[in-house]
């Protein structure tokens, strides 16, 4: 009798576990826990520059650091570079030539701050921060935002540095305004960080497209489109074209495909199929359009893909600092 009543007791729980199997898919995803070592710290970041941003930020998150303290010290070393012409100080301008600032900032309780179409102030992401942590408000814009950045003790400098004064200045002789894929005129630092804590925080900053219309405003600083973390699943980024990562509200579509138990990568990798579905549906090319997505798990587990083949990110983990060319859609 025995026997029988645990064989019986086998049996069903195999056939519960084969019932549930069956709402997943059989390769590609994984559990969003299981039991083993987590990867932490760990911070990932968009582009090249994202190596220098990451030692940034490893500095604080290898000191048991929190991780919002360490995307914020990340993301401003691209933001206050005059050479990175797509981020922060030394950004492209605007067609009518102001340089104008987007950013938001998200930490593992789910407080959020962004700034957009924010002149004269070098760091926005402090800027962003602030408006999360000091206000009742998640975004401030334009003359809004600067006057909030004044009274908080932030200094009003000169955004447009010699080289991209002059680059402006020759795009106005044709006034063609169509960016090229992986050009860096439409770039952004995205950083998402896991601590020794086990948290998850984000940050996301640029200028926005060169010689865009003046107020245009795209995915980074927008909370769901440029940037989303959830401390229970997973953070997501993003860079390229932010109209096109606003069309599926990009990032937080990426953690929810985590949350249903896709791998960082695949979840990546639907996320950039969406957007090449409705690219065609729209009958428009995708020869000139770019996006890439990173994510990373709370397990410290990270993917990345993108439209276009050019796109590289940085990972820094305790293995060390290192870019890695994003896997692609177009081959």
């Amino acid at each position: 009798m025995s026997n029988r009543r645990n064989f019986i007791k086998t049996s069903v729980i195999a056939t519960v576990a084969v019932a549930l199997n069956s709402f997943r898919s059989k390769e590609d995803e994984e559990p969003i826990i299981t039991p083993g070592k987590i990867n932490k710290p760990i911070v990932i970041s968009t582009w090249n520059f994202g190596v220098k941003a990451n030692g940034a930020a490893w500095e604080i998150l290898n000191n048991n650091g929190r991780a919002l303290d360490a995307v914020e010290a990340g993301v401003k070393i691209p933001e206050g570079d005059p050479t990175e012409r797509s981020v922060g100080y030394g950004g492209r301008p605007d067609r009518d030539g102001h340089v104008t600032l987007d950013a938001c900032i998200m930490d593992e309780f789910s407080n959020i701050g962004s700034v957009a179409c924010l002149e004269y102030i070098k760091h926005p992401i402090s800027v962003a921060r602030a408006v999360m942590e000091k206000t009742p408000h998640v975004m401030l814009v334009g003359d809004g935002a600067l006057q909030f950045a004044l009274s908080q003790g932030f200094t009003k400098e000169n955004l447009l540095v010699e080289e991209s004064e002059k680059e402006w200045k020759e795009w106005l002789k044709t006034s063609q305004y169509k960016p090229i894929a992986n050009i860096e005129n439409h770039d952004t630092i995205g950083m998402i960080a896991l601590d020794s804590f086990g948290n998850l925080s984000g940050a996301c900053t640029t200028s926005g497209m060169a010689f865009k219309m003046h107020g245009r405003v795209g995915d980074s600083p927008i909370i769901g489109a440029g940037l989303y973390v959830d401390n229970e699943i997973g953070a997501a980024t993003a860079t390229g074209h932010g109209e096109e990562v606003i069309r599926i509200a990009g990032c937080h579509l990426v953690v929810e495909l985590m949350r249903q138990g896709k791998s960082p990568q695949k979840a990546c990798e639907e996320a950039v199929s969406r957007i090449v579905k409705l690219t065609k549906n729209r009958n428009k090319n995708l020869k000139d359009i770019q996006v890439g997505f990173i994510a990373l798990n709370k397990k410290g587990g990270y993917g990345a893909y993108c439209i276009h083949g050019g796109f590289n990110y940085a990972v820094n983990d305790n293995s060390g600092n290192k870019l890695v060319d994003s896997d692609y859609f177009l081959k």
